[in-house]
């Protein structure tokens, strides 16, 4: 799908393609990749790139054609795998020609949009534009943290009433969508900083990398710290999990050493050999009454060692 967009004092919708105008290209089919090769003459393997979902943050020039990846966050549900991911976005420039495109769709470029036409004042120029989307994706993965950080607390809430295997997992899936966060933020961070010194930045382009900045720093020190308190307390329930098991094990072996006091009399006495007790009356009462004191016995000594 192909949206284009005049952002010449604002963000208004086009029919068709111009030289100068946005071109927003979402989740694209066979009729988009044609439209970009043959009408816009973008080189094949610069489409294959952006359309590797392992492609991490970089640019490359060629030929004229700057193409930029950079890693934007993704929601892909709370059911999935992993909740939240990143995919590739692709911001292709040259000259008079810019292109974005992205093989998913995504509230963050919905926002986008919407917000710059709230906003009004469009783009000065493609690298205002680049800069700005840096920032949204920043904002963005903020607003999913946000998210994360809610997913946290409600699994230590679940696990704290009961410990339960399907809220460890979803931990463990938060988890590995924190590292997809952090690798993914110091890969724009590196991106940015490289694109200051290779896109034309003016005094307005430098404050709003300034604000990029800032919400990437911020972004990047909320993901370590939700690393971190998920580290935390994946180990302190992998203890209350072993301390849980040691309490059951020694309640077992010492309900097995009760049990076993009252059957090692009886097996004792039981054998074939001359105790005295064979022809008494008070043979068996005796035998009887000494396996209930002793069981009763250990009993209370397990009950003050708190074992059982």
């Amino acid at each position: 799908m192909r949206n284009y967009w005049n952002f010449k004092g604002g963000i208004k919708p086009q029919n068709e393609w111009t030289p100068g105008c946005w071109m927003q290209v979402t989740c694209p089919d066979d009729d988009d990749v044609e439209f970009l090769e043959e009408k816009i003459k973008i080189p094949d393997y610069v489409l294959s790139d952006i359309a590797d979902a392992d492609e991490r943050s970089r640019y490359d020039y060629d030929e004229g054609w700057l193409m930029i990846i950079m890693r934007i966050p993704y929601y892909k549900g709370v059911k999935s795998q992993s909740p939240f991911t990143t995919i590739p976005l692709g911001i292709i420039l040259k000259s008079d020609i810019i292109i974005t495109v992205c093989h998913y769709e995504t509230q963050m470029m919905r926002d986008f949009v919407d917000h710059q036409k709230k906003r009004g004042e469009g783009f000065t120029d493609a690298t205002d534009l680049v800069f700005r989307i840096f920032l949204s994706s920043a904002v963005w993965y903020l607003k999913h943290l946000k998210q994360v950080g809610f997913m946290i607390e409600k699994a230590k809430s679940d696990l704290d009433q009961q410990i339960d295997n399907k809220d460890l997992i979803g931990l463990a899936r938060i988890q590995d969508s924190l590292t997809y966060f952090a690798t993914s933020i110091r890969g724009n961070e590196t991106l940015l900083s490289k694109l200051k010194f290779r896109l034309p930045v003016d005094e307005l382009d430098a404050e709003l990398i300034e604000d990029v900045n800032i919400e990437m720093n911020q972004a990047r020190e909320t993901t370590n710290i939700y690393t971190n308190i998920l580290n935390s307390t994946m180990d302190t329930y992998a203890n209350v999990i072993n301390n849980n098991m040691n309490t059951v094990m020694r309640v077992l072996t010492s309900l097995n050493i009760i049990i076993m006091l009252p059957t090692l009399i009886s097996s004792f006495l039981g054998m074939n050999l001359i105790n005295g007790m064979e022809e008494r009356w008070w043979g068996f009462p005796i035998t009887v009454a000494a396996s209930v004191i002793l069981t009763f016995c250990s009993w209370y000594y397990f009950r003050r060692k708190h074992w059982i």
